[in-house]
């Protein structure tokens, strides 16, 4: 865990991205039992500590400098990524993390508690079906398409807001904002130490 520890520090250094030593070190017990409950639950497919420091925290810290509101829904957060990390870094911002997969929700809820983050709150719903409130921002890094996205969040998004699409920069994706009624405001590029492979969040609001 040391190694993992020293690795995380130098990663955050090269993002540009302070945090306290109790922040790095809740980072890190996310990841322990992201990687524990993945054992018996199956919460995601990684299964290696160094790929998933990787791939769920530090992929979901690297969008952390562009996130701008105080409040955001995660949709589709699976095991709450990026909505737990970003919650543990940015604790002045709230975050709803929604998915439709009960034992991933159990996870966020543990970790929730565990960890402290008051500015979580977790939701099991599918998606279309949650509609209790609207949100500032519509983050997610789990639609296939950013048409899905938008087509199927829209009715969560408070007027004058954003979606934030995290994608790979690769998926030169043909997108019909016309149609959607929306445009596309920012393409902000982000490197992820140690991963050969570059990301981008969108940034897209109503035309």
């Amino acid at each position: 865990m040391q190694d993992l520890s020293l690795q995380l520090k130098r990663s955050l250094d090269s993002l540009n991205i302070s945090v306290k030593e109790q922040q790095q070190i809740k980072l890190l017990k996310l990841l322990q039992q992201l990687l524990k409950w993945n054992k018996a639950y199956n919460l995601t497919a990684i299964t290696d500590e160094n790929e998933a420091l990787k791939l769920h925290i530090l992929d979901s810290l690297a969008v952390a400098p562009f996130i701008e509101q105080d409040e955001l829904i995660d949709v589709g957060t699976g095991p709450g990524f990026p909505g737990l990390p970003l919650a543990i870094l940015l604790p002045n911002k709230r975050f709803t993390l929604l998915d439709s997969n009960s034992k991933k929700i159990r996870f966020i809820l543990q970790i929730k508690h565990e960890l402290g983050l008051d500015n979580v709150e977790a939701v099991h719903a599918r998606v279309e079906d949650f509609s209790s409130k609207q949100f500032p921002a519509v983050i997610s890094r789990a639609f296939a398409s950013i048409e899905d996205m938008v087509e199927l969040t829209r009715h969560l998004l408070a007027p004058g807001g954003c979606w934030l699409a995290m994608k790979a920069q690769f998926q030169n994706e043909e997108v019909d904002y016309p149609r959607l009624a929306v445009k596309e405001v920012a393409n902000h590029a982000i490197e992820i130490p140690g991963l050969n492979a570059q990301r981008c969040l969108i940034e897209i609001r109503p035309s």
